[in-house]
């Protein structure tokens, strides 16, 4: 063995320093297990870690040459994706116009601190499936608990968070675009006979009837895995990556009032963007794609309603009522805008003829999907927003809201027994105290936004981080010689609303 040299022996405590500050940061000394390796790799270079560079195979070198280069990029990038950054790109429109479908995100984990992965051994630059050949990107063991290493702050009221679908641990593989229990409530639902007057039941027997829908929507998917795809289940670090803007932090109790938001009873300011969607009638002729594209409605979100069968009377009902010579009701679009284009379109008299807004007749199933409430995507709660070491007495009224809290994402065990008492651990108990803190994520387009309203609480161990700039924006409408690359939207700072 040659003698260690000046330069190998700095170079070695260079490294070590510095290995040794990022296993400080992350508060794992399991990583010093590494050191006798960087300990050969500069000083006894015992190991033969650059071997193919003394083979006479010119081939061999010229291979093993690019290998090299492509483990080192991938481990650089897998150390970059988990702890400092993430490249993200806007599937929806749920928020805009704050944020366009087709930006591209440099996503920071440092503003809340990266998490320590849940599933260590992964393929870089895949979520949870392998490209082309399908099948999982990362082993199941080792799992290692939530933990978050210190960043430059916490979740903020307006903040838009990058963070993983609550909703997103079971999932049928053939219906990925709704959630696991959405699915099977809504199949359940179509399976038991009759329409069921909930109104009419106490807590109790309403349990008892989405028992029976859930329990039957289930156990119907599991039964077609050539329909639904095959059912599978995911770490926390492995569901999908959703973008919403932070509403309601924990502690707080919100309530959404004819759209307008209420935290603890105070009225909140919306985001400068906020869509809503509206019937818009026009006095005879079509909206022009030139006045879509200067409003900056993509194709996916104009519907243009009269073109179908079966609107007419519910559009009139809505006070859409103004006729052609034909006696047909003019043409009545449902577009989703934000206050400045509301106000761009009422003006133009000579095209626009009435604008209503739309309420909560779309709302769909809305979170707890079992519990039975007169909420709206418009009015909604009030609700209250778990915190970490808060107490809570549980009741019938509000066991629903807060049970996947306490099962699937805290790992708790609950019966509920058909006498109405609780055991949680097989403990009997009226009470609980969370051990994590929660959040209530929206997004700005708010008639086209699957959010909290749908789906529940974001438990902090899902929280990813935070986007910080647009440093690519392509507009799926236009072509490369017509404006699909958003020149003005590149490298644009994202702000949330309380930051100027």
């Amino acid at each position: 063995m040659k003698k260690a040299t000046r330069t190998q022996w700095i170079k070695f405590a260079i490294t070590t320093l510095l290995y040794l500050v990022f296993l400080l940061w992350i508060r794992s000394w399991l990583g010093l297990i590494v050191l006798p390796f960087i300990f050969d790799l500069f000083i006894t270079q015992k190991i033969p870690w650059t071997w193919w560079k003394r083979s006479k195979n010119p081939t061999v070198r010229s291979i093993m040459s690019w290998v090299d280069a492509i483990l080192f990029a991938l481990v650089a990038v897998y150390f970059v994706n988990i702890y400092i950054f993430q490249n993200y790109q806007i599937p929806t429109s749920s928020l805009e116009k704050s944020l366009l479908v087709g930006d591209y995100l440099f996503v920071s984990k440092m503003s809340y601190g990266p998490r320590v992965p849940n599933t260590p051994l992964a393929m870089p630059l895949t979520q949870h499936t392998m490209p082309l050949t399908g099948g999982k990107s990362y082993l199941d063991w080792p799992q290692w608990k939530y933990k978050r290493v210190p960043g430059f702050g916490k979740v903020q009221r307006n903040d838009i968070v990058v963070f993983n679908f609550p909703a997103g641990d079971t999932v049928a593989l053939n219906n990925q675009q709704t959630d696991f229990y959405s699915l099977a409530m809504d199949e359940g639902r179509r399976l038991c006979p009759g329409k069921v007057n909930m109104d009419s039941l106490n807590r109790k027997e309403q349990r008892q009837v989405f028992d029976l829908y859930y329990t039957t929507g289930r156990n119907s998917i599991l039964a077609q895995p050539e329909h639904f795809g095959k059912v599978v289940t995911r770490p926390v670090d492995r569901r999908e990556n959703y973008v919403k803007r932070c509403i309601g932090l924990p502690g707080d109790t919100l309530q959404l009032i004819a759209g307008d938001t209420y935290i603890n009873g105070v009225k909140q300011e919306n985001p400068k963007e906020l869509q809503f969607n509206y019937f818009v009638q026009t006095t005879g002729s079509v909206i022009p794609e030139e006045l879509f594209r200067e409003l900056g409605i993509s194709k996916d979100d104009q519907w243009l309603m009269t073109a179908q069968a079966g609107w007419d009377k519910a559009l009139i009902e809505r006070g859409l009522d103004v006729r052609g010579a034909n006696g047909r009701i003019n043409p009545v679009y449902h577009l989703p805008l934000t206050q400045q284009m509301y106000n761009r379109l009422t003006a133009n008299k000579k095209l626009i003829a009435k604008v209503v807004r739309a309420g909560d007749e779309f709302s769909g199933q809305l979170y707890p999907i079992n519990l039975h409430t007169h909420w709206g995507r418009d009015n909604y709660g009030p609700i209250w927003i778990p915190a970490r070491g808060a107490t809570i007495q549980l009741t019938e009224d509000n066991l629903p809201l807060y049970e996947r809290c306490i099962t699937a994402y805290e790992g708790n065990s609950l019966n509920v027994t058909p006498e109405g008492d609780i055991y949680i651990n097989g403990k009997k108990t009226n009470e609980y105290t969370f051990q994590m803190d929660y959040y209530w994520m929206m997004g700005d387009n708010r008639h086209n936004s699957a959010d909290s309203r749908y789906w529940g609480f974001v438990p902090e161990d899902h929280v990813v981080g935070k986007p910080i700039v647009v440093w690519l924006s392509l507009d799926k409408d236009r072509g490369w010689q017509d404006g699909k690359i958003r020149w003005n939207r590149l490298f644009k700072w994202v702000h949330s609303d309380n930051e100027n």
